[in-house]
């Protein structure tokens, strides 16, 4: 995936500013495709000048105005023929992951604390990602975006179900180590 792709997908969703985008992105898209205030303004200039997007008209002056983005017909174009375009699985790395290779080499002392620290991360992750399943797919929600939408969230919380299980058991490996 590509920020300009998740700025597109966000902009069709609803046309923002460069702040509110930053703000959407903090609360949803960023759970699975991350980008600092700066990495979006600087993707936003690019897509203007590619001619996806535009700045929304308005009648006050520009100079020091919030400008809004919405999508143009190339814009819609280029996300369509990107959700079609065949990509190969990525390689997932990690440092954590690392960690633990690196732990089978040098020994283990000093892993698990991080490895709990983590560990309750995802556990608050799931319950996050579990809270918002609760509010914002009711039963009843069954539109092709919302089935979409909810996908990608369950996505989520199996990755966190697979974080939680996986931790505890390298913990359980760990000498010494009590379970969790």
């Amino acid at each position: 995936m590509s920020l300009p792709h998740a700025i597109l997908t966000a902009l069709l969703e609803k046309p923002s500013s460069g702040l509110e985008l930053t703000r959407r992105f903090d609360r949803s898209i960023g759970y699975f495709w991350t980008a600092t205030h700066q990495q979006i303004y600087r993707e936003l200039g690019k897509l203007v000048q590619g001619g996806l997007i535009r700045v929304l008209p308005t009648d006050a002056p520009t100079r020091g105005q919030r400008k809004e983005y919405e999508v143009l017909p190339a814009g819609r174009e280029e996300l369509t023929a990107w959700v079609a375009r065949p990509e190969e699985p990525k390689a997932r790395r990690g440092a954590l992951l690392l960690r633990v290779r690196a732990a089978a080499v040098v020994g283990s002392a000093g892993l698990a604390p991080e490895l709990r620290r983590h560990l309750e991360l995802h556990r608050q992750r799931l319950a996050e990602y579990l809270d918002i399943e609760r509010r914002d797919f009711p039963p009843g929600r069954d539109s092709e975006p919302d089935r979409l939408r909810h996908v990608v969230l369950k996505g989520g919380i199996r990755l966190e179900h697979f974080w939680i299980e996986w931790l505890s058991e390298v913990l359980d490996e760990l000498p010494g180590d009590a379970p969790v």
